[in-house]
């Protein structure tokens, strides 16, 4: 029976990657020209996309949507952290914190849908060439772009609302950069056993089974381009794939420590080094993973920068 007379705490303190000065400022520069890189790059990426009509395909379209996503789940948590590595505090209200943690999870999942939904594109695209105008039609596209948002939501809600119920006391220091449920899980003093089987089973279902379809989708994709006569037909469709699956490896490969290892092989470094992986590090090279590779977005990035060029002299 737990104590009648527990209050839950008003805020929490965000202890943050580093408790130096001089690390601190030396993570401010490097997170801020991170997160501008971010912003930038995807925010090009997207104005690229819907600009050249060229690009108007199910392929860029959830690219365009995928860097929506980057862009808001680095905004989520890099701005925040900066905020208080400038004014020297750590401290978090708890319905910011609470606010924080739905936003991080709403665009970390529909980050990981999303990811999927494109490896579905390049499986359709690669290995029924013919039928790929009729199979990914716009209502297709509009459902696999929007069910995700639909289903992000109504997920990190469920989290949120299972965290209401919990009583926060004693220690209210989180060790980490933002909130994230797994540290302030650790930081109840109440019955939290709700809450850890649902994350399992959102693991499972954001996570695993995603991941598990993509592989699926690139085995059959490695068989087709196998099959193809040609060296350069074959070149042609692994480039294609490749910056994808560079995308895959950095995301699913830090996610998959964080939500699916057991708990006794994940420690508070650890758990903050694959965080900002996901939440900064891969945002930030996505632009750069797809652009660099794909002849017709650096086209259309190009023709964006000299129009802007053009129209400012």
């Amino acid at each position: 029976m737990e104590p009648r007379n527990q209050t839950s705490a008003l805020e929490f303190i965000l202890l943050g990657l580093s408790e130096t000065p001089e690390q601190e400022t030396l993570l401010f520069a490097l997170f801020l020209c991170m997160y501008v890189v971010t912003v930038l790059g995807n925010l090009l990426i997207i104005l690229a996309i819907s600009s050249d009509s060229h690009l108007h395909t199910p392929m860029y379209f959830f690219l365009a949507n995928l860097s929506l996503v980057d862009f808001c789940l680095a905004t989520n948590t890099v701005p925040k952290m900066l905020v208080n590595i400038q004014i020297r505090s750590k401290s978090i209200s708890y319905a910011c914190c609470l606010t924080q943690m739905y936003f991080f999870h709403f665009f970390g999942i529909m980050d990981s849908v999303l990811i999927a939904v494109m490896a579905y594109d390049r499986f359709v695209a690669i290995c029924h060439p013919l039928h790929y105008t009729a199979i990914m039609s716009p209502r297709l596209c509009g459902l696999l772009a929007g069910g995700p948002w639909v289903f992000s939501c109504f997920i990190s809600l469920t989290h949120i609302l299972l965290m209401a119920r919990l009583v926060f006391c004693g220690n209210n220091e989180l060790p980490h950069y933002f909130c994230d449920l797994t540290p302030l899980l650790r930081l109840s003093c109440t019955d939290t056993s709700v809450n850890k089987i649902f994350v399992l089973i959102v693991a499972g279902l954001v996570i695993a089974t995603p991941f598990i379809c993509i592989l699926a989708s690139y085995a059959r994709i490695i068989v087709a381009i196998m099959k193809v006569p040609s060296a350069g037909g074959r070149k042609k469709a692994f480039s294609t794939c490749s910056s994808h699956l560079s995308v895959v490896a950095l995301f699913y490969g830090t996610t998959i420590g964080v939500y699916l290892c057991p708990s006794s092989v994940r420690t508070a470094v650890k758990e903050k080094a694959s965080a900002v992986m996901y939440t900064t590090v891969t945002p930030m090279l996505n632009p750069f993973i797809y652009s660099l590779r794909n002849r017709d977005l650096k086209g259309a990035l190009r023709k964006l920068v000299n129009r802007k060029i053009t129209s400012s002299s």
